[in-house]
């Protein structure tokens, strides 16, 4: 096997390994905490971990199983993405799977914009680790207003906020509950890409000492 094919098949088997974590914590209780309105989830962090070591389109396929994941369960849980369901499929789909993908995607072409320059790799580890869920809450609140806004569905939550616009609805729905969500998986994901790339970089290291011995032995 050549160095490409090598190349290809480990990337594929990262992506996989994400893609799995995903899967597994998306039908878990490792995924999302439950409350009565949108519920916390944890789906960002591997995302963010795929979006950093995978570049661009890693970060969009691993969007694109959570956002698939979200879309299976507003067919099947009877959630409040459910309620969006049944006004819309279409515009459900695009609310819980578009803006995932979009969410991975910008998040990737993000950390490597930063990890390129020597600089700014310092901070592309946590940059990347917070820009995804505010990323996911951002693009995903967005899609909300511009398809559901004036439903009844979202009428009823905005006349029991006490809100009288779009943006008044966003801080007050996601509110105490984004910052959180957007906490946890900040010091989730930036401590595990961090680890990562400190072990890539260990072994990168270790490898280039192992061919300079064997060229010197030779």
């Amino acid at each position: 096997m050549n160095a490409k094919k090598k190349s290809s098949t480990a990337y594929l088997t990262k992506l996989a390994v994400m893609v799995a974590i995903i899967l597994v914590m998306s039908f878990t209780p490792l995924g999302y905490l439950k409350t009565p309105g949108l519920s916390i989830t944890l789906l960002t962090v591997p995302v963010a971990v795929a979006a950093a070591t995978l570049g661009p389109l890693g970060g969009a396929v691993a969007g694109l199983t959570f956002g698939l994941t979200s879309f299976y369960q507003a067919m099947t849980s009877g959630g409040f993405a459910t309620m969006l369901m049944a006004i819309s499929p279409f515009y459900t789909f695009v609310t819980c799977v578009v803006t995932r993908v979009l969410e991975g995607w910008l998040s990737g072409l993000i950390f490597k914009a930063l990890y390129t320059h020597e600089k700014s790799r310092r901070i592309s580890y946590y940059v990347a680790g917070l820009a995804t869920p505010i990323l996911n809450t951002i693009l995903f609140m967005s899609s909300l207003c511009l398809f559901f806004y004036n439903t009844d569905a979202i009428q009823q939550f905005v006349v029991k906020l006490g809100v009288s616009n779009p943006l008044a609805f966003v801080f007050a729905f996601v509110g105490a509950q984004g910052a959180i969500e957007a906490g946890i998986c900040f010091i989730l994901a930036s401590a595990i890409i961090r680890a990562l790339f400190a072990a890539i970089d260990h072994n990168a290291a270790k490898k280039k000492k192992q061919a300079s011995q064997a060229k010197a032995a030779a």
